[in-house]
């Protein structure tokens, strides 16, 4: 059973796939401590995976790192970072690599997508929403790659959204900044695949985090999810970590530049 209250962090599925080449695969993952980051963690951990990840909900990492340790797997390496400010993110980057050893593996989890209005938009509030959507993403991308070189390859996983897809208009800032993930992996696709660095998109659904459940299901909801999804169950953070997992080992060798969709359906 799950040590923690955590709704977003399954007990492990005896049942699931393993991958032996996760084993002690080092990996970083950006906003880690809450929602499908903190899945993602979870399901590297049981991989036998060394994973070090970012979050502003120091409170969250600790309580992830405590329960992963608790159940018997390496604790994760973790920094309260808040992604809008680089350079910090860069050094939590540099000082995990020197403590744990290059990353393998980078996640770009990290999203927040608070609803907007086209009419209440200031260049402000745009420039904010690029800087935790946007930008990490590509900056954390150049901190890790250095040392995927030295390893000889390497897995760069960003995360990408169905709103955009499904033209949701309640985040217009949102939607820009998820609809350039895709051009981010397939522009450096091609550049860092000369270095066997693989670069996909995983792009999920409506998945049901406890924030997603607590802010935005409702009635309407549920009947948007049955009425969209060709699969009636709901989609889970689980769900998505599952991909990252595939991605992320050595079973996914020769897939690079695309885009992977986890939605039951909906798109």
């Amino acid at each position: 059973m799950s040590l923690t209250n955590n709704p977003d962090v399954p007990a492990a599925n005896p049942q699931a796939a393993r991958y032996p080449s996760l084993q002690g695969r080092r990996v970083f993952v950006t906003g880690g401590a809450t929602g499908i980051g903190a899945a993602v963690v979870a399901a590297l951990a049981r991989q036998g995976a060394q994973v070090a990840f970012v979050d502003v909900a120091a409170s969250a990492a600790e309580a992830l790192s405590q329960q992963l340790a608790d159940e018997g797997h390496a604790r994760p390496w973790w920094r309260a970072v808040d992604v809008k400010d680089i350079a910090a993110l860069q050094a939590a980057i540099a000082d995990a690599a020197a403590a744990l050893g290059d990353f393998g593996v980078l996640v770009n989890n990290v999203a927040s997508d608070d609803r907007h209005r086209l009419e209440d938009l200031t260049p402000a509030y745009f420039d904010e929403r690029m800087a935790i959507n946007q930008r990490p993403a590509l900056f954390a991308v150049q901190s890790v790659v250095p040392g995927m070189r030295r390893l000889g390859g390497g897995s760069v996983i960003n995360f990408g959204s169905i709103g955009w897809q499904t033209k949701n208009p309640d985040y217009p800032c949102y939607a820009i900044a998820k609809s350039s993930v895709n051009g981010l992996t397939r522009g450096l696709a091609a550049s860092l695949g000369k270095d066997h660095i693989r670069v996909n998109t995983i792009t999920p659904g409506w998945v049901m985090t406890e924030r997603q459940v607590r802010l935005w299901l409702d009635a309407a909801g549920e009947q948007e999810i049955a009425r969209n999804q060709c699969l009636p169950d709901q989609l889970r953070p689980d769900h998505v970590a599952s991909m990252v997992l595939f991605l992320a080992a050595d079973d996914s060798a020769m897939c690079t530049a695309q885009e992977f969709v986890v939605d039951g359906g909906w798109t």
